[in-house]
C-alpha cells in the first residue's frame, strides 16, 4: 500500500489496473476513444466541461471505423448494438453555446427522443462554479480520465504544426497548436471511475442508469499499456454545497507529492495561480538539496478576462518563487512550434521524479483546487514490485520534454542520465524552432512593488490570497 496516498485526505480511493497508459495529445486521445468505444456492450458514460457533437475524430496513421464525428459515432454505435446506452454529463453554464448551432441542436434534440441516449446538463454546483472533470467510462472495465473535453479545439497531433486541415472547426476556424493529456486504465480503477461518474449522474438529477451486467475487454486496440498490475489513486475536488461536504483530495494529493520529491518536480499546466501550491514548491526550493522544479506554462492564458487575470497571479507568483529559489533550481517554460507560433498548454500533469505521475482535469489555480468539480488519476511507483514501473515514469516525462524539444527520447533520456538535471537537459538540448522558452514577467518593475507589500507565500495566507481568482 502506498505511503503517500491516503484514502479520505488526497484522494478518494485507491484501485487496482490491469493496464494504464497515459495519452499524450489530442489524436492519440481520440484514436484511443474511438477504439474502446467501438468495444462498448452495454454502457457509455461520458461527463465533461464540454461536448460538441459535430468533433470529428480524425487520425493520420490509419483509417478509422465509422463516421468522423462523434455524434454521428455514436448513431452508428447505438445502430450496430441494440444493448448499449449512452450517458453524456455536461456542465449547464457551458452548454448554452450548444444552442445556437443548428446541427448540435438538432442532435440533441433527437437524442432527447432515443431511448438509449440519455443527455444531462449538469447545475449541481454553485453559482460560478464549473463542471470541469473529463471521464469516459466504457462498460466499467475501461475508462479515461484526463484534461480533454470532446469538444472542439482538442485535436492535434505531436508535430503541432502552424496550420493542419483537421484542426478546423465547423466555422474554418483554426485555434492553433493545441498540447493535452490523458490516461486511461483497465480493471477495479475503471469501476470505481464508473462509480464516480453515477454518482455525479444522480447528483445532477439523472434517472437511474442501466446496470453493467458483464465486463468485456474494452481496452483500445492496439495500444500497448505504460503500466500493468499496478494501484491507482483517484483524486477529487468538489465544492461544498448545501447537500454536499467540500472535498480537496486534489490539492492536498499536489501538496503531498510536492513534498515526496528528492530530485525533479515536472509539471505541465493550463494556469499557474495557486498561492498553496507555489508555497509548496518554495518550501522545497528553499532547501539546499531541494528538487529542480519545471513548470511548462502556455505563454498566455486564453481569453481577455482570463489573460487579464490568471496572467497577472501568475507573474506575481513566478517572482514571488525566483525571490525564494536562491539555489537556482525554478523555471517555467513555454513550448514554440518550429514556426515560431507558441503551443497552449492544456495538459494537466505532474510528475515526481521516476515514482509518482497524476494527470487528471485540474489546473494549479483555486477553481480546480477547491470551487470547481475535478477528477485526477495517480500511480505511485514505490509500491510496485516490478521495477520497469519508474523507468516507464520517467520515458513518459522524457517523451513530454522530447516533444517540447523537437528531439527523440533516447536522446533526452540519454541526457537526463548524465546530467540527473531537468535544467541542464533542456538548456542542452534547446534550440531555435521547436523550442522552449523562458517565461518572462511582463511588467516586472510593478509585480515587484506589488510584492514587497504582498507576502503571498506566506503559509498563514496562502489559502485566501487568491480566492475566487479563476
Amino acid at each position: 500500500m502506498s505511503k503517500l496516498f491516503k484514502p479520505g485526505q488526497n484522494c478518494w480511493r485507491v484501485e487496482h489496473a490491469d493496464r494504464s497508459a497515459v495519452l499524450i495529445d489530442g489524436e492519440n486521445y481520440f484514436r484511443a476513444v474511438r477504439k474502446s468505444l467501438a468495444q462498448a456492450k452495454q454502457r457509455i458514460m461520458l461527463l465533461g466541461w464540454d461536448f460538441d457533437e459535430r468533433v470529428e475524430m480524425h487520425d493520420t496513421d490509419e483509417e478509422p471505423d465509422g463516421p468522423l464525428r462523434i455524434g454521428a459515432y455514436f448513431d452508428w454505435l447505438l445502430e450496430k448494438n441494440r444493448d448499449l446506452d449512452i450517458y453524456v454529463l455536461r456542465w449547464d453554464t457551458g452548454a448554452l453555446k450548444s444552442f445556437f448551432r443548428v446541427n448540435g441542436l438538432m442532435t440533441l434534440i433527437r437524442w432527447y427522443f432515443h431511448p438509449r441516449v440519455h443527455f444531462k446538463l449538469d447545475s449541481h454546483h454553485p453559482v460560478g462554479a464549473a463542471h470541469h472533470q473529463k471521464v469516459i467510462v466504457i462498460d466499467e472495465d475501461t475508462a479515461f480520465c484526463s484534461g480533454i473535453d470532446v469538444t472542439n479545439n482538442r485535436w492535434d497531433t505531436r508535430a503541432h504544426e502552424d496550420n493542419h486541415d483537421h484542426r478546423l472547426q465547423p466555422d474554418g476556424h483554426d485555434a492553433g497548436p493545441w498540447h493535452d493529456a490523458a490516461m486511461v486504465v483497465q480493471g477495479k480503477v475503471a469501476s470505481a471511475l464508473a462509480e464516480y461518474a453515477v454518482q455525479h449522474w444522480r447528483a445532477a438529477g439523472g434517472k437511474k442508469t442501466k446496470r453493467v451486467t458483464a465486463k468485456d475487454d474494452c481496452w483500445p486496440a492496439n495500444l500497448d499499456p505504460d503500466f500493468t498490475d499496478c494501484p491507482i489513486a483517484i483524486a477529487r475536488t468538489l465544492p461544498e454545497m448545501d447537500d454536499q461536504q467540500g472535498v480537496h483530495e486534489i490539492e492536498a494529493l499536489c501538496v503531498d507529492l510536492i513534498a515526496a520529491a528528492q530530485d525533479h518536480i515536472y509539471a505541465e499546466s493550463q494556469y499557474f495561480a495557486s498561492a498553496k501550491i507555489a508555497a509548496a514548491i518554495a518550501a522545497r526550493l528553499s532547501e539546499p538539496d531541494g528538487p529542480e522544479v519545471i513548470i511548462i506554462n502556455p505563454e498566455s492564458a486564453e481569453g481577455w478576462l482570463e489573460s487579464e487575470i490568471m496572467d497577472s497571479t501568475r507573474a506575481r507568483l513566478v517572482e514571488a518563487l525566483r525571490a525564494r529559489d536562491k539555489y537556482d533550481r525554478f523555471r517555467m517554460f513555454h513550448p514554440f512550434n518550429e514556426a515560431g507560433t507558441p503551443i497552449y498548454v492544456h495538459a494537466k500533469i505532474l510528475i515526481i521524479d521516476d515514482r509518482y505521475i497524476r494527470i487528471g482535469s485540474s489546473n494549479f489555480n483555486n477553481r480546480s483546487l477547491g470551487f470547481d468539480s475535478e477528477c485526477d488519476v495517480a500511480i505511485d511507483a514505490s509500491v510496485i514490485a516490478d521495477g520497469t514501473v519508474p523507468a516507464q515514469i520517467a520515458r513518459v516525462r522524457n517523451d513530454l520534454l522530447a516533444e517540447h524539444l523537437g528531439q527523440e527520447v533516447d536522446v533526452v533520456r540519454e541526457s537526463m542520465e548524465r546530467t540527473n538535471s531537468l535544467i541542464k537537459t533542456i538548456e542542452a538540448l534547446n534550440s531555435p524552432g521547436r523550442e522552449l522558452r523562458p517565461y518572462q514577467t511582463a511588467d516586472i518593475g510593478a509585480v515587484e512593488a506589488w510584492l514587497s507589500e504582498n507576502d503571498i507565500l506566506d503559509p498563514r495566507r496562502a489559502d485566501d490570497v487568491f480566492a475566487g481568482i479563476m
